[in-house]
């Protein structure tokens, strides 16, 4: 076992095997990647999910001019893949959100929230000057396993 001290000298075990293997997520239930990455990727201890669009990937759908339902169709596919991974919204610990317009952050931040119900995640938003596809937001998880 390798050990990670803290500030507080406690112990948080890591096994080399799991810290350096990694385990491709993917799952039809959430938007098949665009691009050379995978939905998320399992390394060690942890879950990185890839940034998730309002895609959605039953009808193909992509909502682009209600920010309201975008925010929760790009939660409901986080949901997927982390489902897929064995996990949930409580798993999540760090949280990136990109807007393309932050007037939109009171919106997304209401529909957020509802998605967790105590120990939120730490997160940042940023204000982008365009993502994929045209889309208004995208938000990125990392997530530990359970």
């Amino acid at each position: 076992m390798v050990y990670i001290k803290t500030l507080k000298q406690s112990r948080f075990p890591i096994t080399l095997t799991n810290f350096y293997m990694k385990t491709i997520i993917n799952t039809a239930n959430a938007p098949a990647p665009i691009g050379p990455y995978n939905q998320a990727v399992a390394a060690g201890n942890f879950l990185f999910v890839s940034g998730q669009i309002p895609f959605h990937p039953g009808t193909g759908e992509l909502i682009t001019n209600d920010i309201i339902l975008a925010t929760h169709l790009v939660m409901e596919n986080i949901g997927a893949i982390l489902e897929e991974a064995g996990a949930n919204f409580g798993h999540i610990v760090k949280t990136t959100i990109f807007l393309t317009d932050m007037k939109s952050f009171g919106e997304v931040n209401e529909v957020y929230g509802t998605y967790f119900t105590d120990q939120f995640p730490a997160r940042e938003t940023v204000q982008v000057s365009g993502l994929p596809k045209g889309v208004n937001i995208e938000i990125s998880v990392i997530a530990v396993k359970p």
